[in-house]
């Protein structure tokens, strides 16, 4: 299957009284890069999740965010500070005796003096914590997976589309060459009759040049090599495993084979050809830039 390097996935869930959301993003990168945003008290998971994620994706920058909000007070706790209660009653008891005054002192009262009740955090349960952003984090990435896994489809049917275009550029290039020494000779056998009018043409002196010409010029190894790295790259796309890096530098071969055949024939119309081959090569580069 083939993967996209640029994907999106995002979940969310109320567990446990805590709303959680994770967000994965990725954009092309020639390694595996992880960063993440993460609440100050959940440091802790910076490990765990980029364990989970790298456990799907090899290669891409990939970003994550995790939020969590508290939409109970279950991870809260509220404390009486009795010393300071203890001190406001007393306190209050005084007035009332001295400017003989009703005591009319209540719960309610003291609780709303400064410093009374506390409002502190409850110690986290790491591993109920975990658990439940796991759970939300693995829904994300498979959001994630399947973006790039759709991405990824278009990215081998236009691939595919361009390696049938090449297979037709390199038919048409071994068919106008097949008579490129015949063409040769005549044309040399043409100049020498010009040159030399009625003397004698060295029939063997011919052949021999007919031969250098031939040899310089031959393309069957390269157009062979390009038939074979086309068929080797139909069979990677169809591989379950990452491969745009063996497609990378099975289309610096393509790129080689096609640059020796325009280095080698001098004919015009192969010379097009070949500039229409390259260029297919080249839109091909540029899509695998963004396969996993």
């Amino acid at each position: 299957m083939v993967l996209s390097m640029t994907g999106y996935g995002r979940a969310g869930a109320l567990l446990h009284g805590r709303d959680i959301k994770v967000e994965l993003r990725s954009v092309n990168a020639r390694f595996f890069e992880y960063s993440s945003r993460l609440p100050r008290s959940c440091a802790f998971l910076e490990d765990k999740l980029k364990k989970l994620v790298a456990a799907k994706v090899s290669r891409g920058k990939v970003e994550l965010n995790l939020s969590i909000q508290t939409v109970t007070a279950a991870d809260t706790v509220v404390s009486v500070n009795w010393q300071l209660a203890q001190g406001y009653r007393a306190a209050l008891n005084a007035m009332s005796e001295r400017m003989d005054l009703k005591n009319d002192v209540t719960v309610g009262m003291l609780a709303r003096f400064p410093d009374v009740l506390t409002q502190t955090a409850a110690p986290t349960n790491e591993e109920e914590l975990w658990q439940d952003v796991q759970s939300v984090a693995q829904q994300a990435i498979e959001a994630f997976v399947a973006m790039r896994a759709t991405e990824g489809e278009k990215l081998k049917e236009d691939v595919e589309g361009r390696l049938t275009t090449i297979e037709e550029l390199v038919a048409q290039i071994e068919k106008d060459s097949a008579g490129r020494v015949q063409a040769y000779s005549d044309k040399l056998y043409a100049r020498l009759q010009e040159l030399l009018g009625d003397r004698n043409i060295d029939e063997a002196r011919l052949v021999t040049e007919a031969a250098i010409f031939a040899d310089k010029t031959a393309i069957d190894e390269e157009t062979v090599r390009l038939h074979s790295h086309v068929a080797q790259y139909r069979e990677i796309l169809e591989l379950n495993e990452p491969i745009g890096r063996k497609l990378d530098f099975l289309t610096q071969e393509l790129n080689r084979e096609s640059n020796t055949i325009g280095s080698k024939c001098q004919d015009v119309a192969i010379t097009r050809l070949v500039v229409e081959l390259k260029s297919e090569i080249e839109k091909i580069r540029e899509q695998i830039q963004n396969i996993e």
